[in-house]
Order: structure tokens, then C-alpha cells, then sequence
């Protein structure tokens, strides 16, 4: 799966940006991501809010909550995504989520609406490329880039495995 954003990497760093989706609503995540885009964005992650976001800090949590309050949904995530890659054919989309909204959608039923959002690739904060394989299989049979964490003190090996796994780009925690 080509990413959108990786020919730009050639002429430099590019500009990933995370956007809550739906906070403060739909529309204002919308006009977000069309602004930051315009302003020179690369790529837009598309935060999934999640009740328990225990690896975010207190901004994404807060951000997660109004977002929820407001009825937030995953099927909403892709339609933003789906609007945002006809305004902005260009510009990268990752889903980033937990791994509980996914499976409660089901993974083959995301996997296949990703793809038909046009999502270059999808961040699972709490998916171990250990434990990958029916996920990876999801992914690429959509043609959706998987991404992996990597945190400072994971061992070389651990690195090596996530850096094979991982599409487009490896986040660094």
C-alpha cells in the first residue's frame, strides 16, 4: 500500500497532525482537519475516542470525552475520513484507536470501510506487533497500512520486528 504522504519525506520531515474526532463536533473536526491541511499538514491522524484512554494524556482523554458526550462514533471517524480524502485527495489519513472501538465494529467491517474511506493506514495504541497476525492479515487484505509504537526502551529486536510490520511510518513514543 503506497502512503499518501511518503514522496514528500524526500524533500524533508513531513507534518503528521492529530485531531480528536468530534471535539468540540463533526463539523468543527472537519474545518480542523481542512485548516491544518491547508496550513501544510502531511498527514491527519483521526483520533478515535475511547472511554478508557489510558495511554493518552489528560488533553486526548478530556478531547475524548466531549467528543463521546456528543455521541461520537467510529462509523463517524470514516466519514469524516471519506469527506477529508475527497476534499483533500493528497493529504495521508491514519485511524488512530484503541482496539476496542475496532473490534466492536468488527475488524473485517472496519477493514473494508477504511478502505472504501480511502484511510491510507490505522494505529492501534494497544495492538503489540506480537500479538498482530489476524489484524495484519485484516489490514492488508484492505490495503491499509498497519503502524506500530515503538517506545525508546524497547530492545533492537523488538524494534526490527515493529519497523517490518509497520507501513509508511513508525511512531515513536
Amino acid at each position: 500500500m503506497p502512503i499518501r504522504f511518503a514522496s514528500r519525506l524526500d524533500s524533508g520531515p513531513g507534518l503528521v497532525v492529530y485531531i480528536t474526532v468530534g471535539d468540540p463536533d463533526l463539523a468543527t473536526t472537519r474545518n480542523i482537519a481542512l485548516s491544518v491541511i491547508d496550513a501544510g499538514a502531511d498527514v491527519i491522524e483521526l483520533g478515535v475516542p475511547f472511554s478508557d484512554p489510558l495511554a493518552d494524556g489528560p488533553v486526548i482523554q478530556r478531547a475524548s470525552e466531549r467528543a463521546l458526550r456528543h455521541g461520537t462514533t467510529l462509523a463517524d471517524v470514516l466519514a469524516i475520513a471519506a469527506d477529508l480524502r475527497a476534499a483533500r485527495p493528497e493529504t495521508g489519513l491514519v485511524v488512530f484507536s484503541y482496539y476496542n472501538p475496532i473490534l466492536r465494529f468488527g475488524l473485517e467491517r472496519f477493514c473494508a470501510a477504511a478502505e472504501q474511506a480511502g484511510v491510507d493506514g490505522v494505529l492501534v495504541t494497544d495492538m503489540i506487533v506480537e500479538e498482530a497476525g489476524e489484524y495484519l492479515t485484516h489490514l492488508e487484505r484492505h490495503n491499509l497500512a498497519p503502524i506500530f509504537l515503538a517506545a525508546p526502551t524497547s530492545p533492537d529486536e523488538r524494534v526490527d520486528r515493529i519497523a517490518k510490520a509497520s507501513r509508511g511510518f513508525v511512531y515513536a513514543i
